[in-house]
């Protein structure tokens, strides 16, 4: 993509210095070098349904606890890059994704992220224990909402939803769908706010 972008900018530069009064050739020097730019300034793909906020906002209080009963709330992760996933059982699409959740968080523990998996499901917290020990999920903590408050709280309709939350505490963006978070457009998406 980068060298198809750098021949792109090359012709573009060629069409500005022979033809400059020519419009089409200054439209099309200008719109390679507008794609290049990202590129050059170290720029990434949002991740497919990726969904940016325009201003970041304040999350809302959302509690939630561990599967031994532990009650917390996301302020217990406050100065941490947050990754809140709220998820069911019975979608076959938010199970698919917690592998990758799992390799996600052992991949970036050390850095600051927090995965934060929470079930809404009522059955307690057996059946999500077994899901993860099944699934062979080490790195991620099971968290559990029977209530089902935390997708009320930010309005999740459809799981999976995922939100990112910088340090602050801010909604940056979010998505609802399943993805594999170790594409590249992702792990770039999280590796940004990590490293902000």
């Amino acid at each position: 993509m980068e060298i198809l972008a750098l021949l792109l900018v090359g012709a573009g530069i060629v069409c500005l210095v022979l033809c400059i009064r020519d419009v089409a050739a200054l439209m099309f020097a200008a719109a390679a070098g507008l794609w290049l730019i990202p590129i050059l300034v170290g720029g990434h793909d949002m991740p497919a349904g990726f969904v940016a906020q325009d201003e970041p906002q304040p999350a809302p209080p959302a509690a939630f606890k561990t599967a031994s009963g532990k009650p917390l709330t996301l302020a217990d992760f406050r100065g941490r890059v947050v990754l809140l996933n709220i998820w069911a059982m019975s979608c076959v699409p938010c199970q698919s994704q917690i592998p990758s959740f799992d390799r996600l968080q052992a991949l970036y523990q050390g850095d600051g992220l927090a995965v934060l998996a929470v079930s809404v499901d009522d059955t307690g917290s057996t059946a999500v224990r077994r899901f993860y020990h099944q699934a062979g999920i080490r790195a991620l903590t099971p968290y559990l909402d029977e209530t089902g408050a935390t997708g009320i709280a930010f309005n999740a309709h459809k799981f999976p939803t995922t939100l990112l939350i910088d340090r602050d505490g801010n909604v940056v963006g979010s998505l609802t769908t399943a993805v594999q978070w170790e594409s590249p457009d992702t792990l770039a998406l999280i590796r940004h706010y990590l490293d902000s």
